[in-house]
């Protein structure tokens, strides 16, 4: 399941080159993987209540061209790995037929220690894995 999200760049996002500043992707990326989780029927919030987190383990980005101020830009995601705590989500920003930053971002579920921890039955939804694709 590859889902998406739209946001536009905003004025304050960008650096003094006029382009997106690199650390802003970070936040597009987490607003969009949120919005990943909420489209495959991942409840974050009772994930939390209940006593567990999603950390994130690594993040690879790469850029491809820069993003401006106003422009639309569209960010998809999708899992391409996962075990039985931790996966894999690909996410791609675009804008246009322009592919904008590239990313792999590695996540897995930890307890209230922050102790990895395998996925509870409740929460283990088939869109976090990419054999449901």
């Amino acid at each position: 399941m590859i889902t998406e999200c739209r946001l536009t760049v905003r004025t304050y996002e960008c650096d003094s080159y006029g382009h997106v500043n690199n650390a802003n992707y970070l936040n597009y990326l987490e607003f969009a993987r949120y919005e990943f989780l909420r489209d495959i029927g991942f409840d974050y919030p009772n994930v939390v209540k209940s006593g567990y987190g999603v950390y994130i383990a690594r993040i690879e980005i790469d850029y491809k061209k820069p993003a401006v101020t106003d422009d639309e830009l569209v960010i998809r995601s999708w899992p391409v790995k996962k075990g039985a705590v931790s996966g894999v989500v690909a996410q791609k920003i675009t804008r246009g037929d322009d592919t904008i930053a590239e990313a792999n971002v590695t996540w897995a579920l930890v307890d209230k220690r922050g102790l990895p921890s395998k996925i509870p039955a409740e929460y283990d939804r088939p869109g976090l894995s990419p054999s449901t694709n």
